[in-house]
């Protein structure tokens, strides 16, 4: 397998059990991964796309990080991603996105 250009991580809550829960699952961030993913293959990006347990940010999100710029960004929503995808397309971030 080859090395994706970029990975993008959505945190979606999931716990041990493997269950979905958390601020970020309850912001809808399961249906930002079908959104990204089509967004992702319509651009013909190479990215691969990640569901995570809790990345301890709650009260930021949904929140979706990626690397290996290591950009993490914050309240994430379908429109967000549109802008974030533009900018990565021109490796670049959208600074006022950013949390860290």
């Amino acid at each position: 397998m080859q090395k994706p250009e970029y990975h993008i991580l959505i945190c979606n809550s999931f716990r041990l059990n493997g269950q979905p829960q958390g601020v970020c699952n309850k912001k809808e961030a399961a249906s930002l991964l079908q959104y990204l993913e089509n967004e992702i293959v319509d651009r013909g990006l190479d990215v691969m796309i990640s569901s995570t347990g809790c990345l301890k940010l709650c009260e930021q999100g949904p929140v979706m990080v990626i690397y290996p710029a290591g950009w993490w960004y914050g309240q994430v929503t379908e429109e967000k991603i549109d802008e974030i995808l533009d900018a990565l397309e021109e490796a670049t971030a959208i600074e006022e996105f950013l949390l860290c």
